[in-house]
């Protein structure tokens, strides 16, 4: 084995440019192992517009890059597949991407190049046949990087306070996802998750799968305080985040429904600023003088810098939440839930605040906005805590002494 790594790496999107989480997590480790190792990539690309401009992002660190577009973007497409995968024994995430024809990109970079690694991003994608190899040359093991426990997450997803169509989908297409994902376990050589729950929940279903916590970072260079960022205030409140992911949609709605009523009695000055592409209307509806909808922006630092407070009220999830890895690196007060700061090593009252009611949430977002120095002195704590522990260079060195520990044995 050479001291450079081969390592093909096989993503459900692209990861240029990184605005929501999964995207900033398969970025963030590629930069960072592409430095000392030889990296293709293929990407599926379901936004068509931006491609040859992330290809040549990703070029930066990695050797070869393959995007992928559908073989039918149609939405209405879409919309049968998920019918259709009510009645089968199949996920309607196994599904979709058989539309990219990505299994013959597969055979031919592994049948005409030698890998060490192959690293899948999502479990969805480790369905795939990754057992082929270049003449002469063993296979390259497989690991698979999970996220989130996917089968969890759409298993949370449920019930009936989330909506009819949605709690009748996914109490159905949950059992499947967690057949796919752990077949897959039993299947790859080796697993990465993000958090130790995360980690120690998929031991207890198979007991021999061969793993490593690898927590999401934070480019601690680039989120920092800097002299041109707008000074802090004492009254904005702020919640990034994408809306195409269900927990942050969720989460926003228990905030606005059951937090923010509590928290303007409390503190009438409070202002909230909510960031990420295409709210859903049910959120807009919220939209007021002191609730501003800002959509997506190209840099989060000056909005984060300028915010008093940071909020991760999420009530379903799995993983990290890099929003919180990120505000804290830009030494901000960060309110979150238990479940939103699951996986994080930080310690309540220190680096950051647990709430777990609509009470305990608004008292600690009303006091952290009355007290500057105490959000000062959290911001600070925080910031130490993300140097320590949550730079992408530490987590891809963690990542790669995984890779040979897998390859020695």
């Amino acid at each position: 084995m050479s001291e450079r790594l081969r390592i093909l790496s096989v993503s459900p999107f692209i990861p240029e440019p990184p605005t929501f989480g999964a995207q900033r997590r398969i970025q963030g480790l590629l930069a960072s192992l592409g430095r000392r190792h030889d990296i293709d990539a293929i990407a599926l690309a379901t936004e068509l517009d931006h491609r040859d401009a992330a290809r040549q992002e990703m070029l930066r660190y990695c050797r070869r890059v393959e995007l992928l577009a559908p073989r039918s973007r149609a939405n209405w497409l879409k919309r049968i597949q998920q019918l259709r995968s009510l009645a089968s024994p199949r996920s309607y995430e196994h599904a979709s991407l058989r539309l990219f024809g990505l299994q013959d990109q597969i055979d031919e970079l592994l049948s005409k190049n030698e890998y060490d690694i192959v690293m899948v991003e999502l479990c969805f994608l480790a369905s795939f046949d990754f057992r082929r190899a270049s003449a002469g040359h063993p296979f390259p093991r497989l690991v698979v990087d999970e996220h989130n426990i996917e089968f969890d997450l759409t298993r949370q997803s449920t019930g009936l306070r989330l909506g009819l169509p949605r709690h009748v989908y996914n109490s159905v297409n949950w059992r499947k996802i967690r057949r796919e994902e752990i077949a897959v376990w039993k299947k790859v050589d080796a697993a990465v998750f993000t958090s130790r729950p995360d980690d120690a929940k998929a031991k207890s279903i198979v007991p021999g799968l061969s793993t490593r916590v690898v927590p999401n970072g934070v480019d601690t260079e680039y989120f920092r305080t800097r002299s041109e960022d707008p000074t802090a205030d004492d009254v904005t409140v702020l919640f990034f985040g994408t809306f195409n992911y269900f927990p942050n949609c969720d989460g926003m709605r228990y905030f606005l429904k059951d937090v923010w009523p509590l928290l303007t009695q409390q503190h009438s000055g409070a202002r909230l600023k909510i960031i990420g592409a295409d709210p859903p209307a049910e959120l807009l509806a919220y939209r007021s003088d002191c609730v501003e909808f800002v959509g997506r922006v190209d840099d989060l630092r000056p909005h984060l810098a300028g915010s008093a407070v940071t909020i991760a009220p999420l009530l379903i999830g799995g993983g990290t939440r890099l929003k919180v890895v990120e505000a804290m690196a830009m030494s901000k007060a960060v309110v979150a839930t238990s479940l939103g700061a699951e996986g994080i090593v930080a310690r309540s009252g220190e680096e950051l605040l647990l709430a777990d009611s609509p009470e305990e949430f608004a008292a600690a977002v009303s006091g952290l906005l009355r007290d500057r120095d105490r959000r000062l002195r959290m911001g600070a704590l925080a910031r130490a805590c993300v140097e320590q522990r949550y730079s992408w260079e530490s987590a891809a060195l963690e990542l790669e002494r995984f890779y040979r520990e897998v390859l020695d044995h």
